[in-house]
């Protein structure tokens, strides 16, 4: 009698789960083809412009070409001449490589937008000594304008970390003071 009554109920535990697993294969094949309408409905470029806007792209952009600019200026030959000479054919390659890399760390980690911004801003001033005035004045002004929005970029409200408003009592503290019994 207990053996039967094990057997309907393992074989009604076991229909029940069949039954359950074909609804959730069921509801997965059809929230899959949603997925799939979606995009194909969507543009392409949905992706790279959420992407974009979430972090300082402009300033690093210009901050990149600022170091490309810098490095093929200082790697001008004159005639058959080529001029590089000692500590400043060092700086006319470091600087370059230095902004190329901030302005791409500007855009990999948004985070640090402030430090990599500074410090490509006080490089490209400091090219104007360093790399051909600059590159010509053309990579320092680059690269000044990529530091400065990198600087000035920050995030949509939407996007930021909410901080809960600290509550604060009416009455204030209570004081501390023993009472006499």
């Amino acid at each position: 009698m207990l053996l039967m009554t094990l057997r309907g109920w393992a074989a009604n535990a076991g229909g029940r789960l069949r039954a359950t697993a074909s609804r959730v294969a069921s509801g997965a094949r059809q929230a899959g083809a949603a997925v799939g309408r979606a995009r194909e409905s969507a543009p392409a470029s949905t992706g790279l412009k959420a992407w974009r806007r979430n972090r300082p792209f402009v300033g690093g952009l210009l901050t990149v070409l600022a170091g490309i600019e810098m490095f093929f200026s200082g790697q001008l030959d004159v005639g058959n001449i080529h001029v590089q000479v000692g500590i400043e054919g060092f700086q006319a390659t470091v600087i370059p490589i230095m902004l190329v890399v901030l302005g791409i760390l500007a855009v990999a980690m948004p985070v640090h937008r402030i430090f990599y911004g500074v410090i490509s801003l006080v490089v490209s001033v400091y090219s104007l000594i360093g790399v051909n005035l600059g590159g010509f004045f053309v990579g320092m002004l680059l690269g000044a304008i990529g530091g400065v929005l990198t600087v000035s970029w920050a995030p949509k409200a939407s996007d930021a970390p909410t901080i809960p408003p600290a509550t604060t009592s009416v009455s204030g503290p209570r004081p501390l003071v023993r009472s006499r019994s």
